[in-house]
């Protein structure tokens, strides 16, 4: 049994005096401490939050729970998680304020434009500085601010990046690779770039698109691989170097993008809806099909659809 809770300060001196001398000699990153108390383990972190392990974890939370209120007349609602469930919200909540390697990719789902992959490294001093940016939820930036934002990034933190033109994406395609295959070697390239030049950090984070076992057989055959990678989905709202890499990623995206738009004569789309096959279909009839080998992923199903319209 696992129960996690938050506790006031008062509570937090109180909890440090009575398990001074039960205490493990290693403590987890971020904790006060971590202590043994018949057969439940009692980690207590910075940041207030409080976790009990094990068989009995209900008593001496319990015990705990009666002391807070009586210091200080909070009444605490205790619920159980499973350890798996734990171990991912403890670790949510810790990626945030590390000095971390993180990468994601752009492009993905967007028929027109390359795939552009980015690893940057952050430290957890700097955390601050991307915060007040609004850097840290990427995903919910706007284009236009992703513009404002990015060439900051782009000079102030170290990072790699990656850009797979639609020429090589369907020689890839063409060869049998899958785009999760795509990716994951992408990512891989970027990473260990980043790991040589920065060798110190927390975590790699990666922003998780494929089972963990399914990314080490698609990279398996890379003459370098990184292997000590955190998989996390959303990562880019938990950690730093993850958002700092998506908007580096999504910035260079929409200079390319600009720049094939330049060559076509015409504002292309993003995403892969039925306004993309119709403008795919008119670039066909004025520039030939091969154009679209330079500007599209042929393997997207808009490239079938071409048939209605031309």
């Amino acid at each position: 049994m696992t129960i996690v809770f938050k506790v006031s300060d008062k509570l937090k001196e109180k909890m440090v005096e009575y398990y001074k001398d039960k205490k493990r000699d290693k403590t987890p990153p971020y904790a006060l401490f971590q202590a043994d108390e018949a057969g439940t383990i009692i980690t207590l972190y910075e940041s207030g939050k409080a976790m009990f392990q094990g068989i009995s974890a209900d008593i001496d939370a319990n015990m705990w729970k009666e002391i807070e209120k009586k210091l200080t007349g909070n009444v605490i609602n205790i619920n159980a998680s499973s350890d798996k469930q734990n171990k991912e919200k403890m670790i949510r909540e810790t990626l945030y304020n590390q000095t971390t390697l993180g990468s994601d990719e752009v492009g993905t789902g967007d028929y027109f434009g390359p795939i552009v992959v980015t690893a940057a490294y952050v430290r957890k001093e700097d955390i601050a500085r991307i915060e007040q940016l609004g850097v840290k939820d990427s995903k919910k930036l706007t284009d236009d601010k992703i513009i404002e934002i990015a060439p900051f990034l782009i000079k102030e933190f170290d990072h790699c990046t990656y850009i797979l033109n639609n020429n090589a994406y369907n020689k890839y395609q063409a060869e049998g690779y899958n785009m999760n295959k795509i990716k994951a070697i992408l990512h891989n390239k970027v990473l260990v770039e980043m790991k040589k030049r920065q060798p110190e950090y927390d975590k790699i984070v990666l922003d998780q698109f494929v089972n963990p076992r399914k990314y080490f057989e698609y990279i398996y055959g890379a003459r370098e691989k990184v292997n000590d990678i955190t998989f996390m989905t959303k990562a880019e709202s938990v950690c730093a170097s993850v958002a700092v890499a998506s908007c580096i990623s999504r910035y260079i995206f929409l200079k390319k993008m600009k720049e094939l738009s330049e060559k076509v004569g015409v504002e292309l789309l993003k995403g892969a809806s039925v306004e993309v096959d119709k403008q795919a279909a008119l670039l066909v009839k004025t520039h030939g099909k091969e154009i679209l080998n330079d500007l599209a992923k042929l393997n997207f199903k808009n490239t079938e659809k071409l048939k209605e319209y031309v």
